[in-house]
This record gives C-alpha cells, sequence and structure tokens, in this order.
C-alpha cells in the first residue's frame, strides 16, 4: 500500500528504476490514497554547509539541531535548518552528536578518537582523546543535574565517566571484547548499546547487566549495515538490524528467580522480518516509522544499484507488521548512499523525522488538516475539503473556507452541475453581498441566471437592486415562464417596479395575449399599489387571484360594476363574497347588476334564499319566474319555505307551465283541497299520492272524493284497500265494488285489512 507524498523530495516508489532514469525532482502521484506523511528538504544554512560539506550525524533537541559533518564541524541550527553556532572539533568525521534532555549539555566523538563533553553555554566539561576512533558518545539525559554527571563512549569498549566529589572523572569499563560498539541510547536509569555480537542493556542503579540479544543474520557487517535503537518507553527498546525488528521488553524477576541472576529480564515481545535493510527505526504513537536501504536489480543491464531510501509506517503485531504507507525519498546522491549512510532522528514527543543523508536533510512530519484539504482539492473533491476545513476552522491555517467554497463553485460550474452550484452559493457565500454580486455575474456569462436566481439573497441582506433588476430584463427577454416566477416569488422591493412594468409593457404591446406576461404585470401593479389596473388584468384572465385581490385590499368599490366579469368567472366564489360583505356592496345593487343575467340573478337569489329566508323577501316574487326558467327541482322547496312568496301569482305561473306537483301544494296551501286532490288523480294518477294526500288532510269528504274517483278502477281500489282501514271503514269501500270487477292481489288486500282491524278493535 503506497501513499502518495506532496513534497518535492518524496516520488512514488516505483518496480524498477536505474540511477540514469532517477532524477532528484518529485514525481506528482495519482494514487487516490491519501498519505500519512509530508516532506520538506532542509534548507538555508544546511543547504550552505552540505555544499562544501557532508552530513555524517544529527541529534535533535526540541528547540535546536545539532549537525555533524564528515570535516570535523559541529553545526547548531534552528529547526529551520538556519545556522546559530559552528564549532571546529576535529579534522575529520563527527561519529556521534549526543544531547541531555535539557539542551544545555553536549557530547561529540570523531573518528580520530576525540571526545568532548561540554555545557554549551559554559563551555567547562571533558575534552579526551583515545588511540583508537570512537564510533558513539551518549551524555546521561539528566547530565545537567550535579548528581547525574554521567557519560559514555563507545569504540572497542564500552567506557563510563562519572565526575566524582572532587570534580574529577572517573572510569569504569562497562563491557569489552566483543568489537566495535556503534550504537548506544540511554534512558533513564537503562543503558542500551550495539556490537558485533548483539544488544546489551545496563542498569546504571544496579550495576548490572541485563540481557544479550543475539544480532540475527550475522553474514551482514555491523560497520556496513548498523543496528538502530530507541526506547519506546522507560522499560521497552526497540531493535532494527539488517532486515529484523525486535521489540525487547525489560522486566522484573520475581524474588524467588533471583539467586545469582540480574533482577531484570529481558522478554522480546514482538519480532518481524522486514523485506529491506533497516537503516533507521522511530516511534509514531503505537506504531513504527522506519527508513529502508533499498537495492534493486535493473531488467536492462542486469545490475543491482541504490534505489531511493524508503520511508515506510507500520503497525507491529507479536511477529508480522502491517504496512500503514511508504514513501519513496528522493534524497540527493542516494544513488551513491550506502546503508550506514542513512540516519534517522526524531523529536522526543513530536511526530518530527529527520532524514539524514551525506548530502541532504529531509524532515518528514505527520500532514495536518491544511495538508488534507490540499490533498482533497487536488483530486478536485471540493465537497469534502469544504466540510474538512467547516470541521477544522480554528486549526487551519493556510486555507479559508470562503474561498474552498468558490472554488467548489467554479468546479462545479465547469462540470455544468448549474443548480447545485447555485445552491451552494447560500451556504458558502453566505451574507458577503460583494461575492454574491460576483458570482451572480459569473453565472451570467456562461447563460445560467435562471440556475442562480431562485436562491439569491431576499430577505433583510439583498444585492443592488440593479442586479434583480439585470435578472429580470434577461428573462423578460429570452423565458417568460421564469420571469413571471421571478416577479411572484421576489418581493417587489427588491428592484424598480415601475421600470420593470414599463419594460413588460413594451413586450405586451407585441404579445399582448400572453397570458404569463399580464400575470407578471398584475402583480406588478400589485406590488405598486395600482389594485385597480391589476384587478382588471386578473378579470379579464379569469385568475382566482382576482378574488384575493379585492379581499386584501378592500377592493369592492372597484367591482360594483364588475359583478356579471366575476359571476361568469367563478359564481361559488363570486356569490359567497358578494354576500359576505353585503355592508360593502348591498343585495340591491347587485340584483341591478344582475338585471341582464337573469340566470345569474338566480344563482345569486338562491344563494340568499338559502342564508336567511327573510333578506331577500322583495325578490320572491322574482324569484318564483326564476326558479321556474332555470332551477325547476329547487321551485317547490322554496314555495314550501317562503312565508312571502305571492300564492296567487305563484299559482298562475305553475299552472301555466303546467307544474303539476307545485300546482297541488299551492292549491292545497290556498285551501283548495279538493281541486288538489282532483288534480292529483286525474293529472298524476297516482294513488299512493291520492291517498298520502287525504291522509295529511284527514278530512272525510277528500276519502269520499277519492273512493268515488277509484271505484271503477281496480288499480285504485287495491291501493285504497290496503292504505285505508286506519282512516275508513273498509267495509264502506268493499259494498261500492260492481260485483264481477278483477281486482289484482284481492286476497292479500283483504287479509291486509282484516289484519288492521284486529289490530284496532279492543281485546
Amino acid at each position: 500500500m503506497m501513499a502518495e507524498t506532496q513534497a518535492f523530495p518524496v516520488a512514488r516508489e516505483q518496480a524498477e528504476e536505474s540511477p540514469d532514469e532517477s532524477n532528484e525532482e518529485s514525481e506528482e502521484d495519482d494514487s487516490d490514497e491519501e498519505p500519512k506523511l509530508k516532506y520538506e528538504r532542509l534548507s538555508n544554512g544546511v543547504s550552505d554547509i552540505l555544499q562544501e560539506d557532508a552530513a555524517s550525524c544529527m541529534t535533535v533537541h526540541e528547540k535546536f539541531l545539532a549537525l555533524g559533518t564528515h570535516n570535523g564541524k559541529v553545526y547548531l541550527l534552528d529547526i529551520q535548518g538556519n545556522m546559530t553556532q559552528k564549532f571546529d572539533i576535529s579534522s575529520v568525521k563527527i561519529n556521534q552528536i549526543s544531547l541531555d534532555d535539557s539542551g544545555e549539555n553536549v557530547g561529540i566523538c570523531s573518528e580520530d578518537g576525540k571526545v568532548q563533553v561540554f555545557g554549551l553555554y559554559s563551555r567547562e566539561g571533558l575534552h579526551e582523546i583515545f588511540d583508537c576512533p570512537i564510533k558513539i558518545v551518549a551524555v546521561h539525559p539528566q547530565f545537567a543535574k550535579s548528581n547525574c554527571k554521567q557519560f559514555v563512549t563507545g569504540g572497542n569498549k564500552l567506557l563510563l565517566y562519572e565526575r566524582t566529589w572532587l570534580n574529577r572523572w572517573k572510569t569504569t569499563v562497562l563491557h569489552e571484547g566483543e568489537g566495535n560498539i556503534t550504537n548506544i541510547k540511554w534512558r533513564g536509569n537503562l543503558i542500551a548499546w550495539a556490537n558485533n555480537m548483539g544488544v546489551k542493556i545496563y542498569d546504571i542503579m544496579t550495576r548490572q547487566r541485563i540481557t544479550n540479544v543475539p544480532r540475527g543474520d550475522t553474514s551482514l557487517r555491523p560497520d556496513m549495515y548498523p543496528c538502530s535503537l530507541f526506547w519506546k518507553d522507560n522499560l521497552t527498546l526497540v531493535v532494527g538490524w539488517g532486515k529484523s525488528v525486535k521489540v525487547c521488553s525489560v522486566k522484573e524477576r520475581h524474588a524467588s528467580e533471583v539467586r545469582d541472576l540480574p533482577s531484570r529480564y529481558v522478554e522480546i515481545v514482538s519480532q518481524f522480518d522486514t523485506e529491506f535493510f533497516i537503516s533507521g527505526i522511530a516511534p509514531l504513537c503505537d506504531q513504527f516509522v522506519m527508513l529502508f536501504y533499498v537495492k534493486e536489480t535493473s531488467d536492462q543491464k542486469n545490475k543491482v544499484f541504490c534505489a531511493r531510501p524508503r520511508f515506510d509506517i507500520i503497525q507491529p503485531h507479536p511477529d508480522s507488521y502491517e504496512e500503514v504507507s511508504s514513501d519513496a525519498i528522493t534524497v540527493r546522491g542516494f544513488q551513491e548512499n550506502e546503508c550506514r549512510d542513512y540516519r534517522l532522528e526524531y523529536a522526543e514527543g513530536e511526530s518530527l523525522f529527520y532524514i539524514i543523508s551525506p548530502r541532504d536533510v529531509v524532515l518528514a512530519k505527520e500532514r495536518d488538516q491544511d495538508d488534507h484539504i490540499d490533498w482533497l482539492l487536488g483530486r478536485k473533491k471540493y465537497e469534502e475539503a469544504l466540510m474538512a476545513a467547516e470541521i477544522s476552522q480554528k486549526n487551519i491555517k493556510r486555507h479559508d473556507i470562503q474561498d474552498i467554497g468558490i472554488a467548489y463553485i467554479a468546479h462545479l460550474l465547469e462540470k455544468g452541475a448549474y443548480d447545485t452550484a447555485a445552491r451552494k452559493c447560500q451556504k458558502i457565500l453566505g451574507k458577503n453581498m460583494k461575492l454574491w454580486e460576483e458570482e451572480v455575474i459569473r453565472f451570467k456569462k456562461i447563460g445560467q441566471l435562471k440556475a442562480i436566481s431562485r436562491y439569491l439573497p431576499r430577505g433583510d441582506l439583498r444585492l443592488k437592486p440593479v442586479i434583480y433588476e439585470m435578472i429580470l430584463d434577461e428573462f423578460l427577454k429570452t423565458d417568460h415562464e421564469s420571469f413571471a416566477t421571478l416577479i411572484r416569488e421576489w418581493p417587489g422591493d427588491l428592484y424598480n417596479g415601475k421600470s420593470i412594468a414599463k419594460a413588460l409593457k413594451g413586450y405586451l404591446s407585441r404579445y399582448p395575449e400572453n397570458r404569463t406576461l399580464l400575470e407578471a404585470l398584475a402583480e406588478l401593479y400589485t406590488y405598486d399599489q395600482r389594485y385597480d389596473q391589476a384587478l382588471e388584468i386578473y378579470l379579464t384572465l379569469r385568475n382566482k387571484e382576482a378574488f384575493e385581490l379585492i379581499h386584501k385590499h378592500d377592493l369592492f368599490s372597484s367591482i360594483k360594476d364588475k359583478i356579471v366579469l366575476l359571476m361568469d368567472f367563478d359564481k361559488e366564489k363570486a356569490v359567497d363574497m358578494l354576500l359576505d360583505n353585503e355592508d360593502k356592496i348591498s343585495i340591491d345593487k347587485v340584483v341591478e347588476e344582475l338585471a341582464h343575467r337573469p340566470e345569474l340573478q338566480h344563482v345569486f337569489l338562491h344563494k340568499l334564499f338559502k342564508r336567511d329566508h327573510h333578506r331577500g323577501q322583495k325578490y320572491h316574487e322574482k324569484q318564483i319566474h326564476l326558479y321556474a326558467e332555470y332551477d325547476r327541482p329547487n321551485l317547490l322547496p322554496f314555495l314550501r319555505d317562503s312565508i312571502h312568496c305571492p300564492l296567487e301569482k305563484a299559482l298562475e305561473i305553475c299552472h301555466q307551465r303546467n307544474f303539476v306537483e307545485e300546482t297541488v301544494f299551492l292549491l292545497s296551501r290556498m285551501g283548495n283541497s279538493r281541486k288538489a286532490l282532483q288534480m292529483i288523480m286525474e293529472e298524476l294518477h297516482n294513488v299512493d299520492k291520492a291517498i298520502e294526500f287525504a291522509k295529511e288532510q284527514d278530512d272525510s269528504e277528500l276519502w269520499e272524493d277519492l273512493i268515488l274517483y277509484s271505484i271503477d278502477k281496480p288499480k285504485f281500489i287495491n291501493g285504497l284497500l290496503n292504505n285505508i282501514g286506519t282512516h275508513v271503514d273498509p267495509i264502506l269501500l268493499i259494498h261500492r265494488i260492481k260485483e264481477g270487477m278483477e281486482i289484482p292481489n284481492l286476497r292479500d288486500s283483504l287479509v291486509k285489512i282484516l289484519q288492521d282491524y284486529n289490530l284496532q278493535s279492543p281485546h
């Protein structure tokens, strides 16, 4: 899993690469996996130093760097790589620089056997010259304290120096006889060192050597493939050597096990092999960063060459590891470097890693949120970049949320996602009216004003009126529907309504029947409080907005002569409105206006009568004609419910039109029941209605008339026999039936008569 890197010293690792094909410029990677680290070359003073000299070692303090060279110089540098101080230590290679935790005391050793330990500020200390090269020196981490004036050196033996109470230095040989000592790491009371045979740990408090961790691949020359060490914590040592990693845990022995053994022992809790040779190893939370020396074989020339070193993040497991990321680092002169030429140093407590090679120093550090946003923007993942910036807005330093947003809008426009781009403007541009105006112009240039028009500010924060007018003018020329929609949706005070109305009337002179534009003009008249003109348009177009406009702006005085127009448009709404506002337009005025449209007059008066039987009583005589002409089904209910209706007039009209049921009702109401019964029998020929009528009147003479009329009609006799029993003695009817007359269902009728009789007789 190879991650892309951002800055120039890094390239994507390639399967094979010959020295001739490589270069020292970075190659941009198109991987979709985001890198974990970023890299930058230490320049400034470092570049000047390495033009004339070569780096041999470096140590890192949280406040400064100390760089040793092949020409025997030690340079103190600030974190940016600027030189602050220079020491001429020797004429040959500086092998190691060691700093205590305070950064005030330094130990330096060189290839010619010189060792110097002194205060950077006091310049007091020890200057010693050995008769063999001193490869390594390590001062006590707490050297600044008076009781910790100790340091160790490593050449062909491990020597401990301690300052006595007489201010003299006492020397103790801690170990010898296993070849040159190549690395020392001191943490707390434990000193770890590597020699040709393996790694040892010494407890400075108990003065005991705890363990020996044997070297793995003994075929590798220790001076060419040196051991890398670091203390993960006070009791955990990590060893990287050749292609092997071991994690060693220092543990206390149980009291019963001690006897002649050291009180502590080491357990290897994790061990695994790597693909490449290890040049350096360091901690990153619970992971490791590893600097690998890489050799590859060229297919073309079938020869081995030095490739770019790899800088990996790995997740260790007990017997294996998982690669988290891997970067190929383009350091200057990597083609000539050996494994021993690389060093990896880091700042305790910080995720800063320095990759040192003879001609280059490269800083690797964890990517921050700005880097994450850079990566997203580089892949045009603008929405994710915007989200990341919003979440981390307090921590980002190089990016601005609004700038990312504007780039996102531009990207969406480039893709043709016009509506999405316009919608994002609301969130991204927010209250910045200047940016809004710039975006509107951009949308106009690409012919997409329609997209952004729906999302323009229209509340308390607004653009200049000319922006809204520009959009309306554009739509008036190109898109009448969108023009009308904006006129409806935008508040009328966003723009100069009079100038828009004037332009609109110019278009209507060419398209006078354009309903969309006429409705838009009515809206503009309404915004401008020219309600009468707006109403006239709505009524002409039969637009339901007319009724709302009348109600909202109390335009009843304007519609007194437009009642027919309103009724033609929507009878129900018009009548309800007129009746609800009788105080503004009287019933008499409405009836007068509808005089030439009697069918509308009827609709109005009928609704009035349904609401109140008395309010329109003066028109009840007129309503008889109107019901008879336009709504006969409601004539009889009207005659029944009205007490103001002139009966003689009604009878005359119903008689003329041969409205039998209505005439029967009127005759009955006027007291002429016999004539009414006669009409039922002679005109309607309906025995049931005749019997029902006789029952309602409860008049014996009517029953006599009914029997006389029915006596020669078998159907009528049958009906009477079924219904007469409770009102007239059925014997009277039976005696009158002519002998021999055939009466349908006579037997059933006689049975019913006997049943009715029994029910009425007392027991």
